[in-house]
């Protein structure tokens, strides 16, 4: 009997294979933007999402396919179901507090290179530095640890890691958060959200 978190594990990271195979056959599904995607995700597991973000589902995090399945719930689908309001981010605090768990109990280690990105994303996704620094830390291990093949992949997520950094080390939030949250940008920001790549 398969565990009950195992169909997202499945539609978010597919059949299997190298990470080289995952990414090439899910990228579109983790970092595009198409409405097709965003309600399959909704029709799918929104109910799950809806459970995660009140404090449930507790049984699935002891341990690290469960944690993982929880902070995909928790971080990843919420971007897309409730893309571009308020509500995309409404998952973030318990999704650092369990990644953060997680971690220190060496859950990501049990997982596969490409599933321990969306781990470390949790703190990637953070307006913190500290968290931020953690990050980059971690996926620098990662390129470390992964085959000479994958390097280039890995290297890819360190850099958009060091990316966010700069941005948290800067203005200590992502500026292009401000208006779905409702916060007034800065002149600085504003001058920020006008050059390529901004915006993630």
């Amino acid at each position: 009997m398969s565990a009950p978190w195992q169909p997202l594990l499945d539609w978010w990271f597919g059949p299997g294979g190298t990470a080289a195979e995952v990414a090439a056959s899910r990228t579109a599904l983790w970092f595009g933007k198409q409405d097709r995607q965003d309600e399959q995700a909704r029709e799918q597991f929104g109910a799950w999402v809806e459970q995660a973000l009140a404090g449930q589902l507790q049984d699935w995090q002891g341990e690290p396919e469960g944690w993982l399945a929880t902070l995909l719930l928790l971080d990843q689908l919420p971007r897309m179901i409730f893309r571009d309001t308020p509500n995309a981010f409404a998952g973030d605090p318990l999704a650092r507090t369990l990644a953060l768990h997680g971690l220190n109990e060496g859950w990501d280690q049990q997982l596969r290179p490409i599933q321990r990105l969306f781990a470390y994303l949790v703190l990637e996704h953070a307006e913190d530095l500290t968290l931020q620094n953690q990050a980059v830390q971690r996926f620098q291990v990662l390129l470390e640890q992964v085959a000479t093949s994958e390097h280039e992949l890995f290297a890819g997520y360190l850099d958009y890691a060091e990316r966010h950094q700069r941005v948290i080390a800067r203005f200590g939030r992502f500026p292009h958060r401000n208006q779905i949250l409702g916060r007034t940008s800065s002149a600085e920001e504003s001058a920020f959200l006008l050059e390529p790549g901004s915006r993630f």
